[in-house]
């Protein structure tokens, strides 16, 4: 008789293996202020087109949109996740994945050791390097020629904001802080632990932080510790969320919830709201349900795990939450089905034409659970008065080869001090630069925050 571990790579084997139903609508259907939605469906095999991680070949790179220029701003990177542009034009990059969960969380058995065996054909099972490195473009070339260890021994590092002479990097576990100054290449001054983060299983580790405008606050964007409250809500406590931290006492509280993976934040110039873009669930279809962005309400709840864009029940979650579900806010902009859409940034700042100087651009990390795949590039928002106002626009493609397998995977968007697109590759191990020669040549307007803040 079979022995369990011999049934369970069996089972999993079956499921890598499955192709199970294709998506029937297109992307561009389930992407705008009014996505179509599908009905739910399930199966007994879920979904799984997984693009295998296979890296760039020496000369190959992403497929940039007409009239714009691709170039490798640094190269040999370590899971390059999030990026930070410094005042002084340095770009710091979390080099990070998914620490390991804590002991205290207990397994998550076949389903746990399944979706390991997905991440590391899809790029994400190395080691985290648990660092923040330095990238130096000194000469002005694109090119990052000085590359420095900036910050070591960290626990899963993402986000980052600069407030004043503080810098403060979001773990998978805490926010803590370091004295910044200006030029500097490396920080050796431990770090000062600013507030607790959900932890634990960490089913989402990553951590994004931007600052309040004034830098008296800090926001984080705190994923959930499942795919629906799989393990119940008293693991989703703080989770699913976007918190607000007062830096000077420690203390958090509830900004916004029902949130499933909030990762991408960015304050909107227009009108100062925050916007941030959300990884939505998955298993119920390849149409459905769409990631998107949205500007945030303080205080507002947006469906997970009740329900999905808008007051759409998952019929999946125990026990049901009507009244959830009635308070349920939809959405501003969808961005597709199972497209991963992870970084945000707003075009402020940015020199790449006229077309592409008001809206946001969002790192699509790319689909397991859909087929055909969705996701696997970088695209650009337009609005007009704050709000989106037209269909996203390609600005880089070809992260997946005429094979379907993944060259690269976008992540972090970030608008360079001299109004460059960067883009974190975390398959490729590349930081990537976007440009348009065309562009004026005069300096772009200041991006970021008044008083020395940055986001």
């Amino acid at each position: 008789m079979a022995g369990p571990r011999i049934l369970a790579t069996a089972s999993a084997a079956l499921l890598l293996a499955a192709c199970g139903k294709s998506a029937e609508l297109s992307v561009e259907d389930v992407t705008g202020p009014n996505p179509r939605l599908a009905a739910p469906s399930s199966s007994t095999l879920p979904t799984v087109s997984v693009a295998d991680a296979v890296g760039w070949a020496d000369g190959e790179m992403p497929v940039a949109a007409a009239g714009l220029q691709v170039n490798a701003f640094a190269g040999g990177l370590d899971h390059p996740r999030w990026l930070f542009v410094l005042p002084n034009g340095d770009v710091l990059v979390a080099e990070t994945n998914k620490p390991a969960p804590a002991p205290e969380a207990g397994s998550d058995g076949i389903a746990g050791w399944l979706e390991r065996r997905v991440m590391r054909r899809a790029g994400a099972g190395v080691p985290s390097a648990n660092r923040i490195t330095l990238l130096r473009d000194a000469n002005g070339d694109g090119i990052a020629e000085t590359r420095s260890p900036f910050l070591e021994g960290l626990n899963s590092p993402f986000g980052m904001a600069l407030v004043g002479g503080t810098l403060y990097v979001a773990n998978a576990d805490a926010v803590v802080a370091f004295p910044y100054q200006e030029g500097a290449t490396r920080i050796g001054a431990p770090a000062r632990r600013i507030a607790a983060l959900p932890a634990g299983r960490n089913h989402h580790w990553t951590k994004s932080l931007v600052a309040s405008r004034d830098g008296s606050r800090l926001y984080i964007g705190v994923g959930s510790n499942s795919n629906v409250a799989d393990h119940g809500m008293a693991e989703e406590t703080n989770r699913a969320a976007i918190l607000e931290l007062d830096p000077a006492t420690g203390a958090t509280r509830l900004f916004a919830s029902g949130l499933r993976n909030p990762v991408g934040m960015d304050w909107n110039p227009d009108d100062g709201r925050l916007w941030v873009a959300v990884n939505e669930r998955d298993q119920i279809g390849g149409d459905l349900p769409p990631d998107y962005m949205t500007s945030v309400q303080p205080g507002g709840f947006y469906g997970w795990p009740y329900s999905y864009w808008g007051r759409n029940v998952d019929a999946r979650v125990e026990p049901q939450r009507p009244d959830m579900v009635a308070r349920a806010i939809t959405p501003d902009y969808a961005l597709g089905p199972h497209t991963a859409s992870l970084g945000l940034t707003f075009s402020d700042g940015a020199r790449l034409g006229a077309v592409l100087a008001n809206g946001a651009f969002i790192g699509q990390h790319g689909s397991w659970n859909r087929s055909p795949r969705s996701g696997y590039r970088v695209v650009f928002v337009p609005f007009s008065g704050g709000r989106p106002s037209g269909m996203p626009i390609d600005i880089l493609t070809g992260f997946l080869d005429g094979n379907g397998d993944a060259r690269g995977r976008p992540v972090g968007v970030a608008i360079a001090r001299d109004g460059a697109l960067l883009v974190a590759d975390d398959v490729g191990n590349v930081i990537w630069r976007v440009t348009n020669p065309q562009a004026r040549a005069n300096p772009p307007a200041s991006h970021g925050a008044p008083g020395g803040v940055r986001q």
